[in-house]
């Protein structure tokens, strides 16, 4: 005997995500639903896919060729795609006149890599280590 649920989880199988908030709505009438703002941005030549309250690693980021102190707050205006609710705003490149404030939380440097060169038969080695320099960020407002 089939079970009344049966196209529901039909539904679910195929991936669709409508039928979650829809699952959702039929338990809680009552609740408020919303879907999130993001953002994807890009620094440092990546892009990265932010929220607010998104804490994230980039590359370092420098005024006047020093790194900007931490605890300070850093505005980020090359803003590649905003999205908020159901309405999205693709930019050519850059949405004009968006923004994403952040708060950079550390200035420090990723654990240490081995570079090593070997070239057999030859007594060729070469070896070397590389740390990069990266700051954390808190984003605080888009």
């Amino acid at each position: 005997m089939k079970q009344k649920t049966a196209p529901l989880f039909r539904r679910l199988a195929k991936g669709k995500g409508a039928v979650f908030v829809w699952l959702a709505k039929k338990i809680f009438p009552d609740t408020l639903y919303f879907v999130m703002q993001f953002a994807v941005i890009e620094t440092g030549g990546k892009q990265y896919k932010v929220s607010k309250g998104t804490k994230l690693p980039v590359e370092r980021i420098l005024a006047e060729r020093l790194p900007v102190a931490e605890g300070s707050s850093v505005v980020f205006d090359k803003v590649l795609l905003v999205a908020d609710g159901e309405k999205v705003t693709v930019g050519t490149p850059y949405v004009a006149g968006a923004k994403v404030e952040a708060k950079i939380l550390k200035n420090a440097r990723t654990p240490k890599k081995i570079v090593f060169r070997y070239h057999p038969k030859t007594r060729y080695r070469k070896f070397n280590t590389h740390r990069q320099d990266f700051s954390e960020v808190e984003i605080t407002k888009i």
